[in-house]
């Protein structure tokens, strides 16, 4: 399942969950975010189920972005009960990030 992750809904969604959280961090604007961002979906239908995908659009969700300093987009964060486990910055194969999603499994 895919989710626009908010300021407001974050904590829920994410850090409160059991599961894996995928978390892409972009912008509207970032070309290689919108390299990213499918395939990000395209994990999420993957992976149903056993993780939990989102997407937290930086210039909107200015405090998230802050507490996870997140300084560079695209950037991935992998979230396991409650922490951040891995990070990938820039754009990659989406093999990198199976293969990302499969260590934390």
């Amino acid at each position: 399942m895919f989710h626009k992750l908010t300021d407001a809904t974050f904590e829920d969604q994410v850090v409160k969950s059991d599961k894996l959280a995928v978390v892409d961090f972009s912008a509207e604007w970032c070309g290689p975010c919108r390299m990213v961002s499918p395939i990000i979906h395209e994990l999420a239908d993957e992976y149903d189920g056993r993780i939990i995908s989102g997407e937290v659009n930086v210039d909107e969700n200015p405090q998230i972005t802050l507490t996870y300093k997140v300084r560079n987009i695209p950037t991935v964060l992998f979230f396991k009960n409650g922490e951040v486990v891995d990070k990938q910055v820039g754009s990659v194969p989406k093999s990198t990030y199976k293969t990302l999603i499969e260590k934390h499994l």
